[in-house]
């Protein structure tokens, strides 16, 4: 008997691990070079029961352990709109018990991060890690709960395997903080 579930991810890990890996995998599935996504947390059980049809139509037609989380995918976020600006705007049924979003950027290794010239714009920030021959293109997971629970994803495009996916609460806090603030009342 394996410990893994048919898409790969380990048994063992709680609900929210299992959901943040469950997206990683579909956004990987899409490719690189990805729009952000967002994604809505359901309480599968409750989904089920609530909402037999959406629950079939999203092949939920087995029991599934008690605290699964099922992700669905909302509508394409507003194209040209800063991140922290549209997620200022989110508000969330009651229904919904936490949230995540799949981002892609560019990261410098922190022996990179010391040689930034000073005094660069937003733009030319970004244009100069763009060009720097240590930046990696990395697609950031970040899910939450509505009581503040978080993990997170991170996926190399230079090591783009699902054995390569690095998780851990912690490794995205400023996304993990917005997203959270999206349940605030």
């Amino acid at each position: 008997m394996s410990n893994t579930a048919s898409s790969g991810t380990p048994m063992a890990a709680g609900p929210l691990t299992r959901a943040v890996l469950e997206i990683d995998e579909y956004v990987a599935g899409l490719g690189w070079d990805q729009p952000a996504r967002l994604f809505a947390l359901v309480d599968t059980g409750r989904l089920r029961s609530q909402e037999p049809g959406l629950a079939e139509r999203l092949g939920l037609t087995e029991d599934a352990p008690e605290g699964t989380l099922t992700p669905i995918e909302q509508d394409e976020l507003p194209a040209g709109s800063p991140l922290d600006e549209f997620l200022g705007t989110i508000a969330w049924p009651d229904a919904v018990v936490g949230c995540a979003l799949s981002v892609e950027r560019l990261m410098l290794p922190p022996s990179a991060e010391a040689s930034v010239p000073d005094g660069l714009d937003e733009k030319r920030l970004a244009k100069w890690v763009a060009e720097h021959p240590e930046r990696q293109e990395v697609r950031m997971t970040v899910a939450v709960l509505r009581g503040g629970k978080r993990e997170s994803a991170l996926r190399l495009r230079e090591k783009d395997a699902a054995t390569d996916v690095l998780t851990g609460s912690d490794l995205v806090p400023g996304l993990a903080d917005a997203l959270t603030a999206t349940f605030a009342e």
